[in-house]
């Protein structure tokens, strides 16, 4: 055989991944052998392939939960959103001990503010002359959510390993005008576990559609929060149970992954 006819793996990840020489182009997918992981969930009990799930983690930055950022500087008490980092920083280890992507969903505007609309400004700055995105916060300087900046920093108790994916927005949904869509399909994934900031807010709308687009969704409790008032939280965990999945608990996740390795 020669060099050209010796087949090579092409694709963006093992599981979506063509095996071609100068002969022979091979399109069939070598899948993943399955990874059943049995949770206790509301409204029932399901069974998840861990195999083909992904972690989206949704804006744990620093402008929404540390005491320094954005909301604590326009007087939001940011306690709840700091909520999900403990038992975010407990699971995260553990899903990637058992090769679940993690993908860190941020908000992260353009310094030139030109992917955002009139109408996402007026939601954070509503009159015109406040602290919105992109401005100034005027005790430190630092622009709103710009991306790559500090402000647009994952905290640092939960800081990313070189592996795990980045994915920014500047829409309350992660799926619009984003390639999140694309980068896990690219990996097999079928089902996503949802966790981060607010719950009623990026959390809910990239979960929901995750759902009109045909994935699984599963919510973590304990690794979701929000600085809305309690209402917002109850109709959100209302809505992930009727209309849009599952509603599950880290430790239910931890212990099913100890059992699956």
């Amino acid at each position: 055989m020669t060099e050209d006819n010796k087949p090579v793996v092409l694709g963006p990840s093992a599981r979506n991944a063509w095996r071609v020489s100068g002969a022979e182009a091979d399109l069939v997918r070598r899948p993943a052998p399955a990874m059943p992981a049995r949770l206790q969930a509301e409204p029932k009990d399901c069974v998840i392939d861990l195999a083909r799930t992904a972690m989206v983690v949704v804006d744990m930055q620093n402008d929404f939960c540390h005491p320094d950022g954005w909301l604590a500087s326009i007087g939001v008490d940011v306690t709840p959103a700091r909520a999900p980092i403990a038992p975010l920083a407990r699971l995260l280890p553990a899903l990637r001990s058992a090769k679940v992507p993690i993908v860190w969903l941020n908000w992260g505007n353009r310094p030139d503010r030109l992917n955002l609309s009139p109408a996402l400004l007026h939601v954070y700055n509503p009159t015109g002359t406040g602290v919105g995105l992109g401005d100034r916060v005027p005790r430190t300087g630092a622009a709103v959510l710009e991306k790559d900046s500090w402000s647009a920093g994952i905290v640092d108790e939960l800081a990313p390993l070189p592996a795990d994916i980045r994915v920014d927005k500047c829409r309350m949904s992660g799926f619009w005008d984003t390639p999140l869509d694309s980068i896990l399909r690219n990996l097999g994934v079928t089902t996503l576990l949802f966790g981060g900031v607010n719950a009623d807010q990026c959390v809910l709308h990239t979960l929901a559609d995750a759902n009109f687009l045909g994935y699984d969704t599963l919510m973590v409790g304990d690794c979701t929060a929000t600085t809305s008032p309690a209402f917002c939280w109850e109709a959100t965990l209302y809505n992930v149970k009727q209309i849009f999945g599952f509603v599950v608990q880290s430790p239910t996740l931890l212990e099913a992954l100890a059992s699956a390795r």
